[in-house]
Order: structure tokens, then C-alpha cells, then sequence
């Protein structure tokens, strides 16, 4: 990844992480980065990681815990002053009181969880102080896809994107924009009217391929649809052109204006956030949708792999050595989740896991991605629903049972947001592969697997089971417990 950075982003990563190592021998700890594409469930996600640890939820297959060798957990101040911090208070009043998903990850945030335990090695716990600190990051996956734009030029840039836009799904889509980059002329002298105009239409059209209908992920530049305090800024009001290959830019020119703004774009917004964020990272977990990309169909199947490509192409991937170690960090350990399992039934749980690992098995050989381990797997961080069966005619249904958020519709049917009710979500195809494949036309035109097959609503949050004597329980999950013990339990082994 040194491609990707300057010498002097190298020599101020050196810097920050010498300095951190440091602060390490008295308070050691752990930072883990949580990614994903939006709806991914990231703040989710790190809201039921910190809630059952804080709470001494139900973790079977997370050894530290349910072992007993975890004595206390609780937050602290964060070391990074200038990022704010994850709101883990009000996410949880959200889940737990209101029933209501957490607000979508709008930009970096972090939160330190602090872990007391006992090693459960003799000797680990002469040489261990029995404490950790875990330095969560959660950051939006949209920025992570910008990294690969450091390599590219402004040509490079537009060409690619008009090509990606051309495609089939997204042509629709993107044929306002595409009519005004071709109508209009590089080599017109600059105007700021043209330039808003252009990158509203592109940023417009950008917007439209994240919808739940279409569900594509490789959308870069991707403040353009998480701005934040970058709003309205020049580095953000730009547009790819119709470049003809080897043309320079004049002065003066849309052309020159446009280059000028993406170059901006890389050096205040690209740069930063990889020096300070992602190359400071020991772990790091990418969540995944691939449901949502199955209900939108096969492009967006294959879209989602292209950025899970590109994701995991942008880490610092693999171990040091002790004396490489002092000066960078290296993510030594991936996991790449596929969220909402309960959305399925258990007995789909393999197929939607073997799903995710083909997804990231063409995913690393196409980034060629090594020297870090790297697992995969199918799980909900909060479980929305419990399991069922239902009788059809002589047939057994297995079916899930939960409470459709306000709007979801089957079959004609809309949901109030109140109503608990049975589903049979259908089954994913038994082997992983077919869904690359094009759909065969049905009744309806065509659908990506089958007729009918497949059935994903979103559910609201579940309501809190209560013991005997009136104790809230922790939040319930799917193998949050494995996705625990890969990213952390050998840290408090």
C-alpha cells in the first residue's frame, strides 16, 4: 500500500505509531475497524459487541467469556480527541426502549471498550497486565472505496466511470448525466453554474444505484453521497468528463477546473483519512449485505464482489516483524460478514455462508490479497426474529417469525410496523455460483433464482426477553460470539 501514500504520510504514520506503541506498554490495546457498504448493520454491530460485554451476554464460542475469565468491562475515554465519539448510549436506548434501528454510520467515529481478564495460559499471566483496550472504529465503507482513486489520474477517472455507467444496470440510470458530459465541451472555459450542474446529475445518478431497487456498491467518490462537513466545497463539486486520451488540461479550462478539484479531492479528504484511520488498524471486520444484493439481482451480486474486491485491496494486509511493528501497523486478521441471517432460516445458514465465501474467495484472488487470515462468515449482531413451522396443505414450512418494520410488503401485503407474522423467506440456491448467473425468464419477466423463491423483508429490532425475577436480558445474535473470538480471542488468551 505504499503506492498509496506519500513519503510523507509514511514518515508521520511512522511517527504516530512509534509513539503509540509506546503508550501501548502501559495501557495496551487493540484497534479494530468496522466497515461495510451502507445497511450493512455496522452500528449495529458494534453496539451488541460492546452491550453483551458490557452485560455478560450469552457468548458460548467466545473462550474468554465463557470460560469466566473475563472479570469486568466497561468504556473509557477514547484516545483520539479530534474523532467523534461512537454514540453506543443512544444506539442502544434505540434497540432496547424504541425498537427502532440505530441511524446509518455518516462518518468515523470511535468508541474505547476497556476488558479485565484472567489469561488462560500460567505463563501469559506472569507476562499479561489482564487488561486490553478495544478501539472500535467504525467508519463508512463508501470512503474505504475512494482509496483506489489514488492511483488514477483525472482521465483515468472519467473514463472509467462512464464506462461503469454505460453498463446495463445503470444505464437508466445514468443517461441524464451521460447526455450532459457529452454535450458539453472539456475545453470550455470554466463555470462554476456548469460545474454544480454536472456534479449534481453524477451525484444524482450515484444515488439512484444505492437504492433498494438496484443495490449497487461501487459507487466512488464516495463523499459524494456521505458528504458530511464537506458539503458544498469545491473538493466535492466535480464531475468526471469526456476526456479524449492524452489531452492536457488548459488553463482556464472545465477541463483543468474539474482535474484541479479531484486532485483536491485526493490530497484533503482521500489521503487523511487512509494516513489516520485505516493504516492504524490491527483488525478489521467487513460487513456485507449480500441478501439485499440478491433481491436486486445478479448485476448487483457481482457489483458487490467488484467492491469487496476493491475493500480489501486497500488494507495493510499480513504480520510484521518486532522491528517493522515499532513503525506501522498490519491487519493481521479479516473477517468478512454476511449480516441478517435471521432474516433466513437456520437451515439456509450454510448456504448464505458458502454465498459469502465465494464472494470473497474471487474477491482476494482478484486483489491478490495475502499474508493476513481471513474467515468468513453468516451472522445477525442482533437478532430480529425466532424460528417456526407452519403447515401448508401436507407440507411442513420452516418459517421465521418477527415484526416487519412499518412499509415492508409480501405478496401485495403491507406491513403496519406493529404486527408480528410468520414468513417463509424461501430457500438460497444450494449451490453458491448461481448467483452470478443470469436470470431465466418467469412469469414476471425474470427473477434472479427462481419464481418466487426468495422473500427478504426488514424486521424491527426484537423485544427483550425478562428472567424471573425482572433482569433484562442481553441483546440475542447469531454467531456474534465466532465473529468475537476470530477478530479478539486470542488477544485475551
Amino acid at each position: 500500500m505504499a503506492s498509496l501514500t506519500t513519503y510523507t504520510d509514511e514518515a508521520r504514520i511512522a511517527f504516530d505509531t512509534l509513539a503509540g506503541r509506546a503508550a501501548g506498554l502501559m495501557s495496551p490495546s487493540l484497534r479494530i475497524g468496522v466497515t461495510g457498504l451502507s445497511r450493512a448493520g455496522k452500528t449495529v454491530f458494534i453496539t451488541a459487541f460492546v452491550h453483551n460485554l458490557l452485560h455478560g451476554g450469552r457468548l458460548p464460542l467466545f473462550d474468554a467469556q465463557n470460560s469466566g475469565r473475563i472479570s469486568k468491562a466497561y468504556l473509557e475515554h477514547q484516545p483520539d480527541d479530534a474523532v467523534p465519539r461512537f454514540q453506543y448510549e443512544d444506539h442502544i436506548a434505540a434497540l432496547v426502549e424504541s425498537r427502532i434501528w440505530p441511524e446509518s454510520t455518516r462518518a468515523i467515529s470511535e468508541l474505547r471498550l476497556t476488558v479485565e481478564f484472567e489469561s488462560a495460559s500460567a505463563w501469559n499471566r506472569l507476562l499479561s497486565r489482564g487488561k486490553l483496550s478495544f478501539d472500535i472504529v467504525d467508519y463508512p465503507g463508501e470512503w474505504l472505496l475512494d482509496l483506489p482513486l489514488l492511483l488514477k489520474d483525472f482521465e483515468t477517472f472519467s473514463r472509467e466511470a462512464l464506462e461503469l455507467s454505460a453498463l446495463p444496470g445503470r444505464a437508466d440510470l445514468s443517461k441524464e448525466w451521460r447526455d450532459q458530459t457529452h454535450d458539453c465541451d472539456p475545453g470550455q472555459p470554466a463555470d462554476e453554474m456548469t460545474a454544480r450542474k454536472l456534479f449534481e446529475a453524477f451525484s444524482s445518478y450515484l444515488r439512484a444505484c444505492k437504492s433498494d431497487q438496484r443495490a449497487l456498491s461501487t459507487l466512488p467518490p464516495g463523499r459524494f453521497l456521505m458528504p458530511g462537513e464537506l458539503e458544498g466545497s469545491p473538493a466535492l463539486t466535480f464531475a468526471p468528463l469526456n476526456v479524449q486520451p492524452g489531452t492536457k488540461a488548459q488553463p482556464g479550462s472545465l477541463h483543468a477546473m474539474m482535474e484541479r478539484r479531484y486532485e483536491a479531492y485526493k490530497t484533503h479528504v482521500i489521503r487523511p483519512f487512509f494516513r489516520e484511520h485505516i493504516a492504524r488498524l490491527d483488525r478489521q471486520i467487513v460487513l456485507i449485505d449480500a441478501m439485499q444484493a440478491m433481491n436486486a439481482g445478479t448485476e448487483a451480486v457481482t457489483d458487490l464482489e467488484q467492491a469487496l474486491t476493491e475493500i480489501l485491496s486497500c488494507f495493510r494486509q499480513g504480520r510484521g516483524n518486532i522491528l517493522t511493528s515499532l513503525f506501522s501497523h498490519r491487519i493481521d486478521r479479516i473477517l468478512v460478514a454476511a449480516t441478517k441471517a435471521d432474516h433466513i432460516h437456520h437451515e439456509s445458514h450454510d448456504r448464505l455462508q458458502a454465498i459469502v465465501r465465494r464472494l470473497a474467495d474471487r474477491a482476494i484472488a482478484r486483489a491478490d490479497f495475502s499474508g493476513a487470515a481471513v474467515d468468513v462468515l453468516a451472522m445477525a449482531a442482533v437478532r430480529a426474529t425466532r424460528e417456526g413451522t407452519v403447515r401448508q396443505g401436507k407440507e411442513t414450512l420452516p418459517v421465521i417469525i418477527g415484526t416487519p418494520l412499518k412499509g415492508e410488503t409480501i405478496a401485495g401485503d403491507i406491513f403496519d410496523g406493529d404486527t408480528e407474522t410468520a414468513i417463509f423467506p424461501g430457500d438460497l440456491p444450494e449451490k453458491p455460483g448461481l448467483i452470478f448467473q443470469q436470470p431465466k425468464p418467469g412469469k414476471d419477466g425474470g427473477d434472479p433464482f427462481a419464481e418466487e423463491t426468495l422473500r427478504f423483508v426488514r424486521f424491527r429490532p426484537p423485544r427483550l426477553e425478562r428472567t424471573a425475577e425482572g433482569i433484562t436480558l442481553s441483546l440475542p445474535h447469531i454467531r456474534l460470539d465466532r465473529a468475537l473470538q476470530f477478530l479478539v480471542g486470542d488477544h485475551l488468551a
